[in-house]
């Protein structure tokens, strides 16, 4: 069973000694039955015990599908903020995982009048749970949640795209995925557009920061740091 539906909470032995985040009282989010939801989905997290993102050596994404590595309310309230901002119509949610990120992106999507989350997420049963939890959040019509690895999926995004978060599985050698991926979606990307990085790969941040790929950018003290990125050409 994977932990992340509202629906249902994990006895305590199951869960991280790490305490859960908060959603901020004055966030941007006003609507009750979403906010419910997401204080659920935060309560629920949990994490596999001394497996550290830097130490992922011989672990695949699907050894981890009872696991939801969300973005932190801090990071879904500045998603939600902007894209209200910007009127965003179509963003790109990388990776899906439970859908707590897809959630901030869907809630901005209703509340600007209608578009697109196009999610992307490996692991199937992730996949399945997201779906639940945006249901839940009343949310489940604004987003596609493409199964299967990011560099096919996000491939063609069917025009352009406002905004993308790029918070993927870290990848043990070689090219990072968030590398990988923002190569595929920066030439889809608007320009205004946005990107937010979680994890703060150094390939990643070795693409955003050359002024020749289009980008300016800024580290954001959120969640260990979080890369906030606008497409200037």
């Amino acid at each position: 069973m994977n932990d992340q539906s509202p629906l249902n909470s994990q006895p305590e032995r199951l869960r991280d000694r790490r305490p859960s985040p908060s959603l901020n009282p004055f966030g941007p989010i006003r609507d009750p039955k979403v906010r419910a939801v997401i204080e659920t989905m935060n309560g629920n997290r949990r994490f596999p015990q001394r497996v550290e993102s830097n130490r992922q050596q011989g672990y695949k994404a699907e050894d981890f599908a009872d696991y939801g590595f969300s973005i932190h309310p801090d990071q879904g309230d500045l998603i939600y903020l902007l894209c209200r901002q910007m009127s965003a119509r179509r963003v790109v949610d990388f990776a899906t995982s439970v859908g707590m990120s897809a959630i901030y992106f869907a809630a901005a999507m209703r509340d600007n009048g209608g578009g697109e989350v196009i999610g992307s997420e490996l692991v199937a049963a992730k996949a399945e749970t997201a779906y639940r939890n945006l249901d839940a959040a009343g949310l489940k019509k604004f987003v596609d949640i493409r199964v299967g690895d990011a560099r096919q999926t996000l491939h063609d995004i069917g025009g352009l795209a406002d905004f993308v978060l790029i918070d993927g599985w870290p990848a043990p050698s070689g090219p990072s995925l968030a590398r990988e991926v923002i190569e595929i979606v920066a030439p889809q990307l608007r320009v205004g557009g946005y990107v937010i990085n979680d994890n703060a790969e150094p390939d990643f941040l070795e693409f955003i920061r050359d002024p020749a790929n289009g980008f300016i950018s800024m580290t954001l003290p959120i969640k260990r740091g979080t890369e906030l990125a606008v497409k200037i050409s």
